[in-house]
């Protein structure tokens, strides 16, 4: 007859624990190909949706200035100016962040930043090409 202990299985994964944001973070080994482990930011996705609801917001006139959307948001309109370039991204730039999750080389202020920058610059310029 089988006892208990006999019958369980014991799997070991080497898993790495990295702080971010002062937060604990755990990673599957690199090995693994069933996870990715450095795709897009939750947070820079988040910033385009919001960029471009704002954007959204101005085109059909839900909102006159950014003041209003500050106003709103509960942010300045500084924070708003900036991070509105993000629904400004090259279309290229943008199918790679959100259609195929690739990983940025900058900041979410570095990315407005880049925003500004000509289209064919862009892609050279969030992901480190």
């Amino acid at each position: 007859m089988n006892t208990p202990q006999q019958q369980t299985i014991r799997i070991m994964i080497p898993l790495k624990i990295r702080q971010r944001n002062g937060r604990p973070r755990i990673l599957p080994p690199a090995t693994t190909d069933a996870f990715e482990t450095e795709r897009s930011n939750p947070r820079v996705l988040r910033a385009i949706g919001r960029a471009w609801s704002w954007r959204r917001k101005l085109e059909r006139g839900e909102a006159a200035t950014l003041k209003d959307i500050a106003q709103a948001e509960k942010v300045t309109d500084r924070f708003i100016s900036r991070m509105l370039r993000l629904a400004y991204l090259a279309p290229s730039v943008m199918e790679q962040i959100l259609l195929h999750r690739r990983p940025i080389a900058l900041s979410i202020n570095d990315l407005a930043e880049a925003a500004g920058s000509p289209w064919d610059r862009q892609a050279r310029l969030v992901f480190g090409e």
